[in-house]
């Protein structure tokens, strides 16, 4: 969010990186998650979204991303993770910006396979239930199985599936 407000050899960051570098800026606007229940993380309230978003949208940067954490294949507490993925990711395309949806399953787990394929279905689910016309990006864990998210890359409302480095 600093970095937002900075500039680069006079230029406003968000213009340099896209101009000069070719870097797509994006911004961090969660600020950290509630306490574990149902196995999983969803973020803290975030009340001052709407005028981060607003910042972030007349400072020139592309979209968003906001990390949840899964750790357990547990239906309600995935389900609450995506309900807050796409309700969040709302608010940033109101702005017109990008969201990067962000559950992500940590890869150390038992039951991550599982976790896995509740994930997918939820996800799926959600992108079904975007307005038309409306697309986001999906940042996700190294799948167990090769190419297990393959319909959400396909998926017309999914502009990108990137892929979380960690986890």
């Amino acid at each position: 969010e600093q970095t937002m407000d900075r500039e680069i050899d006079g230029i406003p960051t968000a213009t340099y990186l896209w101009q000069n570098r070719l870097v797509v800026p994006f911004l961090k606007i969660d600020r950290g998650f509630e306490d574990e229940v149902d196995g999983c993380q969803v973020l803290k309230a975030m009340p001052y979204l709407d005028t981060l978003l607003a910042r972030a949208a007349k400072a020139g940067i592309y979209g968003s991303k906001e990390r949840s954490v899964i750790s357990a294949a547990n239906a309600k507490g995935i389900q609450a993770v995506v309900d807050q993925q796409f309700a969040v990711g709302q608010q940033v395309l109101a702005h017109g910006l990008m969201p990067i949806l962000e559950p992500e399953v940590t890869i150390s787990i038992a039951d991550k396979a599982e976790a896995e394929d509740l994930l997918q279905k939820a996800l799926l689910a959600g992108l079904d239930a975007l307005p038309a016309g409306q697309q986001v990006m999906l940042k996700l864990s190294l799948p167990t199985v090769a190419n297990f998210y393959a319909p959400l890359v396909d998926h017309p409302k999914v502009l990108k599936v990137v892929a979380l480095s960690g986890g």
